[in-house]
């Protein structure tokens, strides 16, 4: 498989995911966006991964690339490519498919449960989320259901988590990427957002316990899994 993520900032790269690609034998590009990078050919990919960033997806005026990034991603999805979205990644994917991209009611960064969703039983993504489970979060954007997906989970501080369409696209508003490296790239980079709000947690508790990097870096690995066995 032909894999191939796109990556917005230094600071942000696709985390427990590579491990896992490299491992499969699988090919694994990149398109570093914020250093101008040249978008590939859609037919020369399968799987398409698009990461996240402290930008939004209206952001056009101040990030000239996004406009192109945007297209890629519609040309993937029409050519029948998995395309899996994190955090922004999610929100260019919904933006793209005609969902409203808007501020989320709270900025939302830290480990916090989810509510898996009833339909999630009829995806690929049956039986990989623990209910309850505790998850990564830094975001303070969200977006709606595109039209034609499956709501995956919601939080208290956001309803809208995740979503899944025809078992080969989907957008997670959560991260199950991070490691405890990736984790402090971004308190090294976005730690000022850490303004102790109702669901901003604290950089010790951020890092508190690492064996909750490793079993979000599971579910991960399972969510890979199942959209690789979808292709088949």
């Amino acid at each position: 498989m032909r894999a191939h993520y796109l990556q917005h900032v230094p600071f942000e790269g696709i985390g427990s995911m590579a491990a896992y690609l490299k491992d499969k034998g699988h090919d694994l590009s990149s398109t570093r966006l914020y250093e101008g990078q040249v978008l590939p050919d859609p037919q020369s990919i399968d799987f398409l991964i698009v990461m996240g960033g402290p930008m939004g997806v209206h952001d056009d005026l101040q990030y000239p690339w996004m406009k192109k990034e945007k297209d890629f991603i519609r040309a993937c999805m029409d050519k029948g490519k998995t395309v899996l979205g994190i955090c922004l990644g999610a929100q260019l994917i919904a933006h793209v498919l005609g969902a409203k991209v808007y501020k989320n009611k709270c900025v939302e960064i830290g480990w916090f449960p989810l509510t898996i969703s009833d339909e999630t039983r009829d995806t690929v993504f049956k039986d990989v989320f623990p209910p309850g489970m505790e998850v990564f979060h830094w975001h303070g954007d969200t977006f709606d259901i595109p039209e034609s997906g499956v709501s995956i989970a919601s939080s208290p501080a956001c309803t809208h988590q995740g979503f899944i369409i025809d078992n080969r696209i989907a957008g997670f508003q959560f991260h199950l990427e991070t490691t405890p490296e990736s984790a402090r790239a971004l308190i090294e980079n976005c730690g000022d957002e850490l303004d102790g709000s109702a669901f901003v947690q604290t950089e010790k508790e951020l890092m508190a316990d690492e064996k909750k990097f490793i079993r979000i870096n599971e579910v991960m690995t399972t969510v890979l899994e199942r959209l690789e066995k979808s292709r088949a």
